[in-house]
């Protein structure tokens, strides 16, 4: 694994947590989304506190006339809006509009990662096994330097998630620890 000697400054990437639950795996997922979601929501407080960007990075679910407002509005209004409001995001808070499994793919994310001077991504969000997987290794190849709260991250499929988390930190160097453990200051982590 390289080590960039100056990794440039943290950002918390939210992913897809801004969600309706009502796909095909929601059942599978909720019982996992539950036990993250205050978890995210420190990081999410602790990052505002240390002034790092928390970047959204959200599936549109196929609403490409939506804008993020539409979509916390929309996710807020359903059954599970009580997974929303805890991990709002705020006034400060960016927000990246994604198709795809990646938060990198077809996005500007790399291009405002870099505008902020970033070069250490803390993933969280959900699914571990596709979605935050699939976005370390394309942090990874971008030479950002990755972190993962595993406890941080909602899974469908707690052996594939572990799988998941493995990889990461054997083929991408992601460092996999625990929220607690997650240091926002510049370079920590």
């Amino acid at each position: 694994m390289e080590e960039q000697s100056s990794p440039g400054r943290p950002a918390l990437i939210v992913v897809d947590m801004i969600n309706t639950y009502d796909h095909e795996d929601a059942e599978l997922l909720l019982p996992s989304v539950e036990k993250v979601v205050p978890v995210i929501a420190d990081l999410i407080g602790r990052a505002r506190e240390a002034d790092v960007p928390v970047i959204y990075a959200n599936d549109n679910f196929g609403r490409w006339r939506s804008h993020h407002g539409e979509l916390v509005d929309t996710a807020l209004a359903r059954p599970h809006g009580h997974l929303i409001e805890p991990i709002r995001p705020d006034d400060e808070s960016l927000f990246v509009m994604k198709a795809r499994h990646s938060v990198f793919y077809e996005t500007p994310l790399a291009y405002l990662l870099w505008s902020l001077g970033v070069g250490h991504v803390v993933l969280t969000g959900q699914v571990t096994e596709q979605c935050v997987l699939y976005s370390a290794l394309d942090a990874h190849i971008r030479h950002l330097q990755v972190t993962v709260p595993k406890d941080a991250v909602a899974s469908i499929h707690p052996h594939l998630a572990s799988a998941a988390l493995e990889m990461m930190e054997l083929n991408m160097g992601a460092r996999i620890i625990t929220a607690e453990e997650t240091d926002f200051t510049e370079g920590a982590s």
